[in-house]
């Protein structure tokens, strides 16, 4: 046998122990993207080696569109002059993008709202500061700055867009993400329920319940790169406040069917867990998995720059599935997700049972149950009752610990029985403080049987280090990226101090209202010197918005606007408390 034979035996030898290797190291499915996105990433690709890192946005290639046909549009690409590097001169590029596509801009146009008051009757009556009250008009007004609706030629011809044609008008966060998210949108709609936006609020949701249609749940975002993950699930929850200030029987009735899907994709498959306890009892808890083992569309030039340290597809493949998973969770990033908080690529989070999901999954049970009820359900109301008090049992099992007065993330390592059921161990749970931990606060009745609980709750979040001036931390950790220290996100502090109200108790009422006079403040304050409300801010100091991350820190911006209106609805603002810091 000759050499060179032996040598291609070798070879395809080697190339199947890899290819067994990725698949044993790489488990899970992948949602296919759309030829549209992967043509666009190749865009994306060029405009990097053309365009340089200086202001490059990954995320505007492909959210562009073609003006021809998709074919040609490759054809005339493919024939754009290469220079020794096999990059595309400036001229070349700017007059191909110019021909051949359109800015994302041109995809949703700007739309009235149509139950926009500039002062609703009754809005934020315990506000009393005039200061502050005009500060909330503007940031309720914002919300005509954010409304889009979908533009006609999108529904005409879908299949020149990553665009997914919505039907309703959405709100969008603003900036740089111009198109409808998922847990963005819940507290949209808590600022929209603020400014009696029904309406508004209800076309949102109609928009979501549509993905569970199309899809099976709801997708990170309304781009058809977005199709391979979801968010964290806040659907029900949405309804259910909706439902509070509307009665709206009809919407629940609609939104039901999809609720159930939904319940369905966060409990089977890649994302359930069985997990036995100390006393040997079994649990179900769930996980984020994103369905997906390549760089992220959105941010594909990066993702692949991160990976490229790394020694072989088959991890990349794994490290690309973890990122994308970490944005299932919408901490993207935080070294909340890595088994070295210093090195993204050692990002983990599919080996991760997150507290906070399970907790969101655990008022969706709820919430279900009394939705279901609402519309004579029974059977179903029966099951998720039933399923929220399982669900618990095991995150105060499996996540709570008594000793830190926090519910801690867990870290799972290979099952040891056939069945993959993971062995609970006391070592594996994380055991350091991130806001996530205090989630399970916000789930209806998870405290109000034990006071002496919520009591720890609240001392440990007080000597955390987390409260910080303007706010809550998201973790302890300085690495840089967006999700850690010094970065607060207004969904968490929402999310912590309504958890802290619905204790019911006084000492967590107070300090309920002083995280939100932090909050409000700080938000104020940058506002007055920015002229715009920020996505994140830098809780160590009043009036400073947050950074670090993959991109610079963005404006608009929807779940700021919706925090800020929620908390003043709760609290109000008294003629004497002075507003700036």
């Amino acid at each position: 046998m000759g050499k060179a034979i032996i040598f291609m035996i070798f070879t395809m030898s080697m190339n199947m122990i890899k290819a067994e290797t990725c698949k044993s190291i790489d488990k899970g499915p992948v949602i296919p993207t759309t030829p549209l996105v992967i043509f666009l990433e190749k865009v994306q690709e060029a405009a990097l080696q053309t365009y340089g890192h200086k202001g490059f946005d990954a995320k505007l290639f492909v959210d562009m569109s073609l003006r021809e046909n998709l074919s040609e549009t490759v054809e005339a690409f493919n024939k754009l002059p290469r220079i020794v590097n096999g990059s595309v001169s400036k001229s070349d590029l700017d007059n191909f993008i110019g021909s051949y596509l359109r800015s994302p801009d041109e995809d949703l146009v700007w739309v009235e709202p149509m139950d926009f008051v500039a002062e609703p009757e009754g809005f934020l009556p315990k506000v009393k500061n005039s200061e502050v009250r005009a500060w909330a008009l503007e940031v309720h007004s914002l919300w005509k700055n954010l409304s889009r609706k979908v533009a006609d030629h999108v529904l005409e011809k879908p299949e020149l867009y990553t665009l997914l044609p919505l039907k309703n008008p959405v709100i969008i966060p603003g900036s740089r993400f111009k198109e409808v998210y998922y847990w963005d949108s819940y507290w949209v709609i808590r600022g929209l329920l603020a400014g009696k936006m029904y309406e508004t609020a209800k076309g949102i949701v109609t928009n979501l319940v549509s993905l569970i249609d199309q899809f099976g749940y709801v997708l990170n975002g309304a781009r058809a790169y977005y199709s391979n993950r979801s968010q964290p699930p806040v659907l029900a929850a949405m309804i259910v406040d909706i439902f509070n200030q509307t009665g709206d029987l009809d919407l629940v009735r609609r939104s039901l069917p999809a609720l159930l899907k939904e319940n369905h994709f966060w409990n089977s498959g890649i994302h359930k867990v069985t997990i036995q306890d100390a006393q040997g009892s079994n649990h179900s808890l769930s996980r984020y998995y994103a369905m997906w083992n390549k760089p992220r569309p959105e941010s594909s030039t990066i993702d692949s720059e991160t990976a490229s340290v790394l020694p072989n597809i088959c991890e990349k493949r794994e490290l690309y599935r973890e990122l994308a998973s970490a944005a299932e969770s919408g901490w993207d990033f935080s070294s909340r997700w890595m088994s070295n908080g210093s090195d993204l690529t050692t990002t983990s989070t599919t080996s991760i049972l997150p507290v906070d999901l399970n907790a969101f999954l655990l008022k969706m049970e709820l919430d279900i149950a009394f939705l279901a009820n609402l519309v004579g359900e029974s059977s179903t109301a029966s099951h998720f009752t039933e399923a929220a008090q399982n669900r618990q049992k095991a995150i105060n099992c499996i996540f709570w610990n008594a000793e830190m007065g926090q519910w801690l993330d867990y870290w799972l390592t290979n099952s040891d029985t056939s069945e993959d059921i993971y062995k609970w161990e006391d070592l594996h749970q994380n055991k350091k403080s991130f806001a996530s931990n205090f989630v399970p606060l916000w789930t209806e009745n998870s405290c109000s049987e034990n006071n002496i609980t919520t009591q720890k709750v609240v001392q440990s979040l007080m000597s955390s280090g987390l409260l910080q001036p303007a706010g809550i931390a998201m973790t302890l950790s300085n690495t840089g990226q967006q999700w850690d220290f010094p970065n607060g996100w207004p969904p968490l502090q929402h999310i912590i101090i309504e958890g802290l109200l619905r204790s019911g108790l006084e000492e967590a009422r107070t300090l309920a209202k002083d995280i939100a006079i932090r909050w409000l403040r700080t938000n104020y304050v940058t506002y007055k010197k920015t002229g715009a409300m920020h996505e994140k801010y830098d809780v160590t100091k009043c009036g400073a918005y947050g950074g670090g991350g993959e991109y610079m820190s963005q404006t608009g911006f929807g779940w700021s606007n919706g925090v800020v209106l929620a908390l003043l609805e709760e609290f109000g603002w008294p003629e004497d408390l002075k507003i700036d810091c």
